[in-house]
């Protein structure tokens, strides 16, 4: 927890801890090691939260990937360890991850996640997320490959016959009738 915060209790607590139950530390390991890779940088690989935490807070680890993967992504780097300086770096990160790289905005993390600690499993995620698309971009990848679209291209002819089958989602009414039923009489349960 971040130094300015009191401790969670009651549901907040209890909230927070189902956070950092899905935080995995096998993936924040292969994060790690791949940021490593990528930036050359020497960094500890340890998949811990703390460590995960100590390495990525300030954002520059994060800033310098991005620019590692294309160069002049992030303008300026704050090295500065000053809260407002490094919560611009997350910012500037994610801002690249979704306009640059395309992470859908549901796969990345706000800068409090990161600095406050607040869900580091986030930040895992988005990590993930630009490890399957930088691959066009010459750099090694991590995580599950991204789909590929499967575009089918129908006739008119076909879409027409499409059109007259009635499909099994719509359900059946065989059997179904109003019998027993009568008219003013009370519902018993």
């Amino acid at each position: 927890m971040s130094i300015n915060r009191a401790p969670k209790s009651g549901f907040a607590a209890e909230a927070q801890k189902k956070i950092n139950s899905k935080y995995s530390e096998e993936l924040a390991a292969e994060c790690l090691e791949w940021v490593k890779e990528i930036t050359g940088e020497p960094i500890n690989t340890s998949g811990d939260m703390d460590n995960f935490y100590e390495v990525l807070k300030d954002g520059v680890i994060l800033c310098k990937l991005v620019n590692a993967i294309k160069p002049g992504a992030v303008k300026k780097i704050n090295e500065s360890k000053m809260a407002f300086k490094c919560m611009e770096n997350l910012t500037a990160f994610v801002d690249v991850c979704i306009k640059t790289f395309n992470v859908p905005n549901q796969e990345t993390f706000q800068s409090v996640d990161l600095w406050e600690r607040q869900n580091l499993n986030a930040v895992v995620i988005c990590l993930q997320s630009l490890g399957r698309k930088v691959g066009q971009y010459g750099q090694p990848s991590i995580g599950p490959k991204e789909a590929d679209k499967n575009v089918r291209q129908f006739s008119d002819e076909q879409m027409r016959a499409g059109q007259t089958i009635i499909s099994l989602q719509y359900g059946s009414n065989k059997g179904a009738t109003q019998s027993g039923l009568v008219m003013g009489n009370t519902r018993h349960m």
